[in-house]
């Protein structure tokens, strides 16, 4: 197998993102939801990257220690240049919840690579990295520091330090490097590269504001991995820069035309999420038709009475033929408290309507929500179907317990047009 490249995804919606800029760019992938066996992968024998998409965002430490080396074992074995840990590029994490730090110890104590390549800014999704701190657009469509953007309210998670350094000394003592804006675009950042490197850097931080920076970046690391196997914690950016560099060196074909998806009817929305962008969508769907069934968190949190209704009441709008948005909050959660079960009880609200009713395509929506939902389904490998908007693409999924195909649209809470549950809905 001729891998490019494999990853690890610290939630779901993030591993499909990384799915769709592969496929966008020619290069078949794969994303397996656990290390892939013999069979799986002899099933998918043409493909140039492999993914792992997992929930380590929502993690604490001592669970990344106990789970994360297996999983990055597994896929260096595989023999790609380059192992990607892929996280959000809000970049939001804790020490005590899905802490980057943590990964990138495990991953060289793992990979023993010579250097951690961490590639936050993501142009294509309006994330910036300059002088190492961080900004991003926000639903407003205007670009903030990340610690003034609403990330910075984020209920386990919020990202009250721009300084990506700074923020990750909270969570790791590895001693992290920094190749800003005017090395990256001087007519040779390796040289200062390698000095970094020389004076102990275990890690080093990419100024990416742009194209340039982005494929100078790119250069670098892909360079770097002809040498030595890398393993890297980056957001999209890092695909996005690897990519460039592929295209460049003649490693991948020129993309064919992108399909299209027909319309699916009815189609269901499964929200946890409590961005803004997000309640703009739900707003929207519900001023234009869509059945709403809001579950009550306080009240799920005491028994299972109140998502046992909510199903109920989704089945009878589904089977109406009425598109149906299953949700727990319009912006501020209810009760953040309930954490990885509200995933669940959401993914087991998820199955038993895909057994009971004729749904064949489905929104999730936040990356812990997707995480823990997609887990319930039986689900094995997703693979790309057709681009939507960017950062959410239609999925088709392999090897479910259902009859019927399945496809998936797993979706950040950042992510998305008011509309965007129409657009999926159309499928275009």
């Amino acid at each position: 197998m001729d891998l490019l490249y494999t990853f690890y995804g610290d939630d779901f919606t993030g591993s499909t993102d990384v799915l769709e800029q592969l496929a966008t760019h020619g290069a078949p992938a794969v994303l397996f939801l656990s290390p892939p066996t013999d069979s799986q992968l002899r099933a998918f024998a043409g493909v140039r990257a492999i993914g792992i998409a997992g929930d380590s965002r929502s993690r604490s430490p001592e669970w990344m220690s106990a789970n994360l080396p297996q999983i990055f074992s597994a896929l260096a074995a595989l023999g790609a240049p380059v192992l990607h840990y892929k996280v959000c590029s809000t970049f939001d994490s804790s020490p005590t919840v899905g802490s980057i730090g943590r990964a990138i110890d495990i991953g060289i104590d793992t990979i023993h690579p010579r250097f951690v390549p961490i590639v936050v800014g993501a142009p294509h999704l309006r994330r910036f990295v300059h002088e190492g701190r961080l900004f991003a657009a926000a639903p407003d469509g205007e670009i903030h520091r990340i610690d003034r953007h609403p990330m910075r309210h984020h209920p386990v998670t919020p990202m009250r330090e721009a300084d990506l350094r700074r923020h990750l000394a909270k969570q790791t003592s590895v001693h992290i490097g920094l190749l800003d804006y005017q090395t990256m675009s001087s007519a040779d950042p390796n040289r200062e590269l390698q000095r970094q490197l020389l004076e102990g850097a275990r890690a080093v931080l990419f100024d990416t504001i742009d194209r340039t920076t982005l494929h100078a970046a790119g250069e670098l690391i892909w360079k770097e991995a002809q040498q030595q196997p890398l393993f890297s914690a980056s957001s999209s950016g890092l695909t996005a820069a690897l990519l460039s560099v592929w295209k460049q060196e003649g490693l991948l074909p020129a993309p064919g035309s992108q399909s299209a998806a027909t319309a699916a009817e009815p189609l269901l929305v499964i929200s946890g999420s409590c961005s803004v962008a997000t309640e703009r969508q739900i707003r929207w769907a519900l001023q234009h038709g869509y059945d709403g069934i809001r579950i009550d968190t306080a009240r799920l949190a005491n028994g299972a009475a109140e998502l046992h209704e909510a199903i109920r009441g989704a089945r009878e709008s589904l089977s109406a033929g009425k598109h149906t948005v299953l949700y727990t909050s319009l912006g501020a959660p209810q009760n953040p408290a309930l954490g990885d079960a509200l995933g669940t009880a959401l993914g087991d609200a998820l199955r038993e309507l895909l057994e009971t009713t004729s749904v064949r395509r489905v929104v999730i929506c936040g990356g812990d929500t997707s995480s823990h939902a997609v887990q319930r389904l039986g689900v094995e490998a997703l693979t790309w179907k057709a681009n939507l908007q960017p950062g959410a693409p239609l999925c088709d999924a392999h090897g479910s317990q259902f009859a019927r195909p399945l496809e998936l649209v797993l979706k950040g809470g950042q992510v998305g047009t008011d509309d965007f549950f129409d657009l999926v809905r159309s499928g275009s």
